[in-house]
C-alpha cells in the first residue's frame, strides 16, 4: 500500500497513512462540459486525482428524450475508506453541483459519481457492490477504466480491464470522444 507524502512517494513526516485507490465513474447530461471538470476539481478536496480518462459522449439509457451524457473515469488516491467516500464525499460533491435524485435512476442529472473499483477489494456497501457490475455491462465504464488502468486485474473475474474493454466497440456502442472537455489531474 502506498503512503501519503511527497510526490516521490516518501512519507512527509507526520502525514503517514494508507492511500486507497478509488476508481470513480462520472456522468452528466445537464451542463456536462462544466460539471464533469467541476466534479474532478471537488474530488481534490478528498485526495489526489492522479489519472483521468478521455471524456466520452454517450446516448442516454432508459429515457431517450433527454440530452446525451458525458462520461469519464478518474483515479482518486485518498485516505478515505470506501464507505466514507460513498456516504460522505460523493453526496457532498453531487449536492454542491446541484444533483437532484428522482425515482428514475436514468433521469437527467448534473453529476453522477460512483465507485467502480476500490483498491483490489470486493465490497458490499449498502446496495452497491464493488467491483461494480457495470464494468462488465457498460462500454462507457469499461473503456474509460481501461484507458487509465489497462493492466488492473478485476478482483472477481480475473480479467484485465484491457481485456474487458476489448469486448466493446465504442462506435457500435454510440460512444464518441469529446476531446474538447478536459479533466485536470493533480
Amino acid at each position: 500500500m502506498m503512503t501519503a507524502g511527497e510526490p516521490d512517494g516518501e512519507p512527509s513526516g507526520a502525514e503517514n497513512w494508507e492511500i486507497n485507490r478509488a476508481y470513480l465513474s462520472l456522468g452528466s447530461n445537464i451542463e456536462p462540459e462544466r460539471n464533469l471538470p467541476a466534479a474532478v476539481e471537488l474530488l481534490g478536496r478528498y485526495g489526489r486525482v492522479s489519472a483521468a480518462s478521455t471524456v466520452w459522449e454517450t446516448l442516454p439509457l432508459g429515457l431517450a428524450e433527454q440530452a446525451n451524457f458525458l462520461n469519464a473515469v478518474v483515479l482518486l488516491e485518498t485516505a478515505l475508506g470506501a464507505q466514507d467516500l460513498r456516504e460522505e464525499a460523493i453526496p457532498a460533491i453531487e449536492a454542491e453541483l446541484g444533483r437532484v435524485r428522482t425515482a428514475d435512476k436514468n433521469a437527467a442529472r448534473t453529476i453522477d459519481l460512483d465507485i467502480m473499483l476500490f483498491n483490489e477489494a470486493v465490497l458490499q456497501l449498502g446496495r452497491r457492490h464493488i467491483p461494480d457490475p457495470e464494468i462488465m455491462e457498460r462500454p462507457f465504464v469499461a473503456i474509460p477504466l481501461a484507458e487509465i488502468a489497462p493492466g488492473y486485474v478485476h478482483p472477481v473475474t480475473g480479467q484485465t480491464l484491457r481485456a474487458i474493454a476489448a469486448r466493446f466497440d465504442p462506435v457500435a456502442s454510440g460512444m464518441k470522444k469529446r476531446e474538447d472537455v478536459l479533466l485536470r489531474v493533480s
